[in-house]
């Protein structure tokens, strides 16, 4: 599985990296994506260095009043250990969101000896009449000394009203087990002494002033520390459930207050002080680390994209080239993205202009060969046309048989020059497809063989033999019988023409599902592929000499071609072992 997940992972990469490389656009976006990670990584560490630098003090009291809301909950875990909402685990494990910070070491304090409680008077109304009356559960000024404050006049730690430790034990009852009653004493017993203790750590060493009040605000309790006999409850719910900004500097007395049950009824515990501070560095923001991250960007981005650029300039600067006429400049191919498709079209299209203009120039050459030896071949027939026209109007003959030859070969050259004109006003005809095509299905090795039958004469007497192969099938194409007639005849005209004599004519069809394939083969000089190639173009001829008596205006093959290709067929010229052969090749009728 390992094999083949790197397998994998390595032909996504592959992939991945050659749709980036034939991309323009994908690289484009993986350029921006980089300069964009290297901005903010820039950003980063010029924040990093320049916020060291400039580093402002923060004074935090957030946990100097987690402290103290946490003391405040270890005073009701203590004072009503039967509410369940703060009586909970210090690690958090009852599901109350967010665990009291960590409390520092404190000072052990020795908890006071237990005072007895004297049959004294009882305060009423937050007086004293008569001796103060303590009990288990209240701290006294006796015991702690600095415990406890007088919350009316009376000893310091002396609660006001019934003073009394939540759970202090009834007088025992008659049956009551002697032994359950001492447990449950000695628990009120330690339950008392860690009040003691955490009242005396609180007052001597955090400086906290802890009140008991009843539900009217009226205080029950209060440590050395406190001074009220009357708190007003609603100011001080609402202080304690106003939000506070945790990274104030203002140091201000912060009150934790919480719902308890005290002495059998329901009460209040507020524990207030001051937050102790806690000194914060955090580092200064500058203008000058976006400038750089900006710097940084703006450079790798034109660093990455700047060989792209010189390419984009390159390219411009080959078209300028071109433009100036050099069509032999070419374009460096050096990407596989749009820019080097566009490379290649570039010196695509330069090849195509480069050979379209060497045809026109090639045609325009034939075309001036075209009027030098059409000139010839019309002068030349019409100059012993006017020469023996003006024998017979001058009378310059001796017997009418002498005359009557000047007519004749004055009209035999006529004939030759109205063919001359025919076969220029036909090619400019197929040329620009004016002729209308007549096509109907005809059998065209039935045509062929008829063709040849004509041509069997005239080839003997050139000292030809004209042999034929074509199959027995009736083989149907959609022509225009006497333009592609006129094909036919001009390439077996030529064969017999230009064929070695003695020698053979070879006229070969075959045939496939979809197409007909005529050979026409005569022996004659082998030609260079050039020839073969220009042998089809207007006014080629490959006889140079172009005697009147030997040779045609040169435009029969091109006439053929343009026949052909007007059916959506093909024609073209081979020469091989001293022969040349002719192929014409037509789509069979459906």
């Amino acid at each position: 599985m390992l094999r083949s997940l790197i397998l994998f992972t390595g032909e996504v990469y592959q992939l991945a990296r050659e749709q980036v490389k034939r991309s323009l656009r994908l690289q484009l976006i993986l350029t921006f994506a980089f300069c964009l990670l290297a901005y903010y990584i820039s950003h980063g560490i010029a924040s990093s260095l320049i916020g060291n630098i400039n580093k402002g003090t923060i004074i935090d009291y957030s946990q100097g009043r987690e402290r103290i809301d946490y003391d405040a909950r270890d005073l009701v875990r203590i004072l009503d250990p039967q509410n369940t909402e703060y009586n909970t685990d210090d690690s958090g494990d009852s599901g109350e969101v967010g665990a009291p910070p960590p409390v520092p070491p404190v000072h052990a304090v020795p908890a006071p000896p237990v005072p007895s409680v004297p049959e004294a008077g009882v305060q009423q109304g937050g007086t004293t009449s008569g001796a103060a009356v303590e009990t288990p559960g209240a701290p006294s000024a006796a015991a702690n000394g600095t415990a406890g404050a007088p919350a009316n006049g009376t000893p310091s730690g002396t609660p006001s009203g019934t003073p009394a430790v939540p759970g202090t034990p009834a007088a025992p009852q008659k049956g009551t087990d002697a032994q359950a009653v001492q447990r449950k004493r000695q628990q009120e017993e330690a339950r008392q002494r860690d009040f003691m203790n955490t009242v005396t750590r609180m007052t001597q060493f955090e400086k906290y002033k802890i009140l008991i009040t009843d539900l009217e605000g009226k205080v029950v309790y209060r440590n050395a520390n406190a001074h009220e006999t009357l708190v007003d409850v609603h100011s001080v719910i609402r202080n304690a459930m106003e939000p506070r900004n945790e990274n104030s500097d203002v140091r201000t007395e912060f009150s934790s207050f919480y719902p308890i049950t005290y002495n059998n009824q329901k009460s209040y515990l507020i524990v207030s002080g001051i937050p102790q501070p806690r000194i914060t560095y955090q580092k200064g923001e500058s203008p000058l680390s976006y400038v750089l991250a900006l710097a940084v960007f703006i450079f790798l981005f034109y660093y990455l994209t700047k060989r792209k650029m010189r390419y984009i300039e390159e390219l411009a600067s080959g078209l300028r080239v071109v433009s100036t006429g050099n069509l032999d400049h070419r374009v460096v191919v050096r990407s596989q993205d749009e820019l080097g498709e566009l490379a290649i079209n570039m010196n695509a299209m330069v090849s195509e202009l480069q050979r379209t203009i060497e045809e026109e120039r090639r045609a325009e050459r034939l075309k001036n060969e075209l009027v030098t030896n059409v000139s010839h071949d019309l002068r030349t027939p019409l100059t012993l046309i006017m020469g023996y026209l003006r024998l017979l109007h001058d009378k310059n003959y001796e017997t009418p048989e002498q005359a009557a030859s000047y007519a004749s070969i004055a009209y035999s050259k006529s004939e030759k020059l109205k063919s001359l004109i025919d076969d220029l006003f036909e090619y400019t005809k197929l040329s620009n497809q004016d002729v209308p095509l007549n096509k109907r299905g005809v059998v065209i090795n039935e045509v062929l063989e008829q063709l040849l039958e004509e041509y069997v004469s005239l080839s003997e007497e050139q000292q030809l033999t004209l042999v034929r192969s074509l199959p027995p099938e009736r083989l149907t194409v959609r022509i225009d019988v006497d333009q592609m007639i006129r094909v036919f005849e001009n390439l077996l005209s030529n064969a017999i023409k230009y064929s070695l004599k003695p020698g053979t004519i070879t006229v070969l069809m075959t045939h496939d599902r979809t197409h007909v394939l005529i050979r026409i083969s005569n022996q004659a000089d082998n030609l260079t592929p050039d020839e073969l190639e220009q042998l089809f173009d207007r006014f080629y001829r490959v006889d140079q000499a172009r005697t009147s008596d030997f040779g045609g205006s040169g435009l029969g093959l091109a006439i053929a071609r343009s026949i052909v290709e007007s059916h959506e067929g093909s024609i073209w010229a081979e020469s091989e072992d001293g022969q040349i052969h002719f192929y014409v090749k037509l789509k069979l009728a459906s």
